[in-house]
């Protein structure tokens, strides 16, 4: 049995995995707890095991870079370059002034690594990365809706509240409170002492932006997520299908050595 499958059975160790997992959640934890007041003698063991945990993620890259057959098989999955930029960030020494709070704030995306060791994480982050495209014309027509609403209240309610309707710029900020429906009625009420119909103008404003684009968004990501799944478990029978090939070929030459061992003490023995 040679290194490089040694090193495979190693990576596609559930304990193995579920271990460098529980060293992601703790390194999350532990720059939590930092950000309370600690001992001194509590830093200085928290430092040692920051240093520990950076050289268990290099160990634990180097396994998986070495367990595959060739070494560009490795960066072919974006997850994987993912993983190995982290690690590679984790390395900026901490003792160096000028770079210990950038060293200290990259460390923190180790909690990121949580996504490439969960499937279902892998699958919301891909469906979301997929969906952005789409997402990004909806959100075009959503600020076109925006545009028109604050031309119009800037217009007609700038007299009336120049802190909420003075500019383009405010309008568009008030017209986002109202879609978040944060005391949206005050504004209005304030503007229907004027215009006894501006109710009109904030309802039909709530249900483009807060019923018909909200669903078409959400629509987009249950879309997107759905094919996100069907490719994860095509992933995953691929590779099952593909581990199953190479256990049978690592039987074949297993037997292929136990037959030539035999085929020796054979011609060793007297006639």
């Amino acid at each position: 049995m040679n290194l490089q499958y040694r090193l495979k059975i190693v990576r596609d160790n559930k304990v193995f995995e579920l271990f460098v997992i529980s060293i992601i959640i703790f390194s999350s934890v532990m720059i939590g707890v930092k950000t309370y007041p600690l001992a001194n003698w509590v830093d200085t063991v928290f430092y040692v095991l920051d240093y520990a945990i950076t050289i268990f993620f290099l160990i634990e890259i180097s396994i998986r870079m070495a367990a595959e057959d060739k070494l560009r098989h490795f960066f072919k999955s974006g997850w994987n370059i993912f993983d190995f930029t982290i690690v590679l960030i984790s390395l900026i020494p901490l003792d160096d002034s000028e770079y210990a709070l950038i060293a200290r704030m990259l460390r923190l995306f180790r909690v990121m690594r949580l996504v490439s060791f969960i499937p279902e994480l892998r699958v919301l982050v891909s469906a979301l990365i997929s969906a952005l495209p789409r997402m990004g014309y909806v959100a075009l027509l959503m600020f076109i809706i925006f545009y028109i609403y604050a031309v119009i209240g800037n217009m007609l309610y700038a007299e009336i509240n120049p802190t909420l309707w003075g500019d383009l710029g405010v309008s568009l900020l008030t017209l986002f409170r109202v879609s978040t429906f944060e005391d949206w009625t005050d504004v209005m009420y304030e503007t229907m002492s004027v215009y006894g119909l501006s109710w009109i103008y904030f309802l039909t404003f709530i249900f483009l932006s807060a019923f018909v684009f909200l669903n078409m968004m959400i629509g987009i990501v249950v879309e997107v997520l759905d094919e996100e799944h069907k490719k994860m478990n095509a992933e995953v029978e691929q590779e099952e299908h593909d581990k199953v090939e190479q256990r049978q070929v690592n039987m074949e030459q297993q037997l292929l050595e136990v037959n030539k061992k035999l085929d020796r003490l054979l011609q060793q023995q007297p006639n």
